[in-house]
């Protein structure tokens, strides 16, 4: 499966409020410094020290809003 992982400062800026909430996002433990990843379905995945969990999704355009505020493609 290919990703595009970003930190989640990058994340709180290109999510939208009927897709996830800031308050949500944090209170599944994601702040600035979070290593996140996005999944070509739209999963968010935030790094945990022994693996990925699954926190939310995104929804509509996320595939043109996270290329352009990460600069990197699927892999």
């Amino acid at each position: 499966m290919k990703f595009i992982e970003l930190s989640g400062a990058t994340l709180f800026q290109v999510v939208h409020p009927s897709e996830i909430q800031q308050h949500e996002l944090e209170d599944a433990g994601v702040h600035g410094e979070s290593v996140v990843r996005v999944n070509q379905q739209g999963d968010v995945e935030l790094r945990r020290p022994h693996g990925w969990d699954v926190i939310g999704g995104l929804l509509g355009d996320f595939e043109h809003r996270l290329q352009t505020a990460t600069h990197l493609d699927w892999a």
